[in-house]
C-alpha cells in the first residue's frame, strides 16, 4: 500500500484537481472554444539550450503559430562526437584567450544552465535571450576572431560575418543581439566577448550521430499539464539518456478551449513537421553536393541565391531545426504517451498507419502506453473496486471527458476512450509494437490491459508491466517523478524501446 505522506498528498491532490477542473468547466464559452492559445503551465521549467549535469541539452520551439502548438526538444549529449567536449559547444569564442579572463571563483560549468560570471564590466547589463536563457554576444568584426565548434577558423569567422551582415540593418537585436548605447551608432556592435552556451551543430559534417526520435505526450486529463512542467521535464530528460534518443515534448492544446479532436489532431501533425523537417534537410543536403556539370543557363546551382531561393519556398531558412537535421532520425519514431496522452499516441499511431509512405521518411516503429486514459460503458471489475483511487478517481476523470470531448457527444464509448470497441477504420494488427505500463491501484488498468491483451491475440507484441502498490502517473507525476519507482520504470521502458529503435548490426537483446 502506498505510504502515509503519498496517501495524504493524494487527498490534496485530488481536491485541488477537481476545484481546478470545475473552474475551467465554468470558464468554457463559446468565445474561448475559438481561442487559439492554450493555457501556460505555472510551474513550467525554463528550456536549457546547452548540455547540463545530466547530459541533456533542450530547447523550446513553436512549430505551429496559428494553432500554438509547441514543442520542447531534448537532446542527450551521445550525439557529440567521440572527444568533442561538452562546454562551449556553439562557442562563440575569443580566439583572444588572454583578453577573455574568467573568474575562477565565480565560474560555473558552460553547460550547467547558469549564467557565466565574466570578469568583463560590460557585460553586467547583457540581458538574457529567447533560446534557453543563455547569454551571446559579438565581438567587433575588425578586431576579433571566432572559433566555432565543427568548422574551421576561417568558416567561422565567415559564419558570424554573414550573421552579422544579415542583421545589420535590423534595428531589433533580440535574441542574439547584446542592447547597444542608444547614443553610439545602432548598427554597430560592442567589441565585448563572452560565449553563447547553447548546443549548435555542424550541418555540414557528415558522420554526425543519429538517434531515434520519441514524440513524447504529457498526461492531465487533456484540461491540465503542460510539456515544460518540472516533472515532465525530468521524465523526458530520463528518457533521453536512458535510450539514448532524442525526446520531443509536445504541448497540445488543451481542454475545455480546445475539445476533441484539437488534441489529437496536434499529435499527428508532429509527425507532418517531423517528415517535412526530414525532407527538407535532406534536400539542402543534396545541393551541396550536386555535381557541378549540372547548371541552369550556364549558371552554377551552387549559387547562394539558388540554395536560398529553395529554401525560402519552405518558409525560409529558420524552418530547418538543426539538432534534428543533425542528429535525428525519422526511420525510428516511438510515440510515448502518459495517461490521457496514451490516448493521444494511440490515435497518432493508427493515423500514421493510414498515411503510409505519405509520412515517408517518418517510421512509427513502436508505442508505449503508460496507464492510458481508457474508458468503456460496460464497466471492469478494476472500475467498480479502485472507482475511489488514489490521485485521479473516476467522478474527476469523467469530468475531464466532459471537459474534452464536444458537447453532446459525450459517451463511454467514445472512439477516442475505448479503444476496444469494433473499428472498421483500421485492424489491430497492422498496428504497431505495442508497451502498455499499468499500476496495480489504478482503476482504469484493466481495459488498458485488455487492450494489450487484444493485440496480443492478432501477433503482435504488446506485453504489460504492472507495477505494485503503484498509483496512477506514479512515474511521472510531479510528487513521485523522482521515486526509486520511477526510476525503475523508465529503466524497464527503456529496455523495450531500445529492442525497436536499435540501428541495424547494433540490434539490442535483453
Amino acid at each position: 500500500m502506498p505510504s502515509v505522506v503519498v496517501k495524504l498528498y493524494s487527498v490534496i491532490f485530488k481536491a485541488l484537481l477537481k476545484h481546478k477542473l470545475l473552474n475551467s468547466s465554468s470558464g468554457s464559452n463559446s468565445e474561448a472554444q475559438y481561442s487559439s492559445i492554450p493555457r501556460a503551465g505555472s510551474n513550467g521549467v525554463p528550456a536549457r539550450a546547452s548540455f547540463g549535469e545530466d547530459g541533456v541539452a533542450s530547447k523550446d520551439i513553436n512549430i505551429d503559430p496559428h494553432a500554438s502548438l509547441s514543442l520542447r526538444i531534448f537532446l542527450p549529449d551521445s550525439a557529440l562526437p567521440d572527444g568533442q567536449e561538452k562546454t562551449g559547444l556553439l562557442g562563440f569564442v575569443n580566439s583572444k584567450d588572454s583578453e577573455l579572463e574568467l573568474n575562477s571563483s565565480q565560474r560555473r560549468s558552460s553547460y550547467a544552465g547558469e549564467s557565466t560570471a565574466y570578469s568583463l564590466p560590460q557585460l553586467e547589463n547583457y540581458r538574457r535571450n529567447s533560446l534557453g536563457g543563455e547569454f551571446l554576444s559579438r565581438a567587433h568584426r575588425d578586431t576579433h576572431k571566432y572559433s566555432i565548434v565543427g568548422l574551421s577558423d576561417e568558416q567561422g569567422h565567415q559564419f558570424v560575418e554573414s550573421f552579422a551582415n544579415d542583421f545589420s540593418d535590423s534595428t531589433s537585436y533580440t535574441p542574439f543581439d547584446p542592447p547597444v548605447n542608444t547614443s553610439q551608432d545602432p548598427k554597430r556592435l560592442k567589441p565585448d566577448v563572452c560565449a553563447y552556451l547553447g548546443y549548435l551543430p555542424d550541418l555540414s559534417a557528415s558522420s554526425s550521430k543519429k538517434l531515434p526520435i520519441i514524440v513524447q505526450f504529457h498526461g492531465g486529463g487533456f484540461v491540465t499539464g503542460s510539456k515544460d512542467s518540472a516533472a515532465n521535464d525530468t521524465f523526458c530528460r530520463r528518457m533521453a539518456k536512458l535510450c539514448d534518443a532524442i525526446v520531443i515534448a509536445v504541448g497540445y492544446r488543451l481542454a475545455p478551449e480546445h475539445r476533441y479532436p484539437a488534441a489529437f489532431d496536434d499529435g499527428f501533425e508532429v509527425l507532418n513537421w517531423l517528415a517535412k523537417q526530414a525532407n527538407l534537410a535532406e534536400c539542402s543536403k543534396s545541393l551541396q553536393h550536386v555535381p557541378s556539370a549540372f547548371s541552369r543557363n550556364g549558371s552554377d546551382i551552387h549559387r547562394p541565391d539558388l540554395h536560398r531561393e529553395l529554401v525560402d519556398s519552405f518558409g525560409g531558412p529558420d524552418v530547418i531545426e538543426p539538432w534534428l537535421a543533425a542528429h535525428g532520425d525519422p526511420t525510428r519514431c516511438v510515440l510515448l504517451g502518459v495517461s490521457s496522452g496514451a490516448n493521444i499516441a494511440d490515435f497518432v499511431a493508427r493515423q500514421a498507419v493510414h498515411a503510409g509512405k505519405l509520412l515517408d521518411p517518418v517510421k512509427v516503429v513502436a508505442q508505449a502506453l503508460m496507464y492510458p486514459f481508457f474508458l468503456g460503458s460496460i464497466p471492469t471489475r478494476s472500475e467498480i473496486k479502485l472507482a475511489n483511487s488514489y490521485f485521479f478517481d473516476k467522478p474527476t476523470c469523467l469530468l475531464a471527458w466532459k471537459l474534452f470531448l464536444p458537447e453532446g457527444e459525450f459517451s463511454l464509448d467514445h472512439p477516442a476512450a475505448n479503444p476496444l470497441i469494433a473499428r472498421k477504420d483500421l485492424p489491430l494488427k497492422s498496428m504497431p509494437p505495442t508497451l502498455t505500463i499499468v499500476a496495480e491501484l489504478d482503476w482504469m488498468k484493466d481495459r488498458a490491459i485488455a487492450y494489450s491483451e487484444a493485440m496480443r491475440r492478432v501477433n503482435l507484441d504488446a506485453p504489460v508491466l504492472e507495477y505494485k502498490d503503484a498509483v496512477h502517473e506514479f512515474a511521472t507525476l510531479d510528487f513521485l517523478v523522482k521515486s526509486r519507482q520511477a526510476e525503475a520504470c523508465a529503466e524497464d521502458m527503456a529496455i523495450w524501446i531500445k529492442k525497436h529503435i536499435s540501428a541495424k548490426g547494433h540490434e539490442f537483446s535483453y
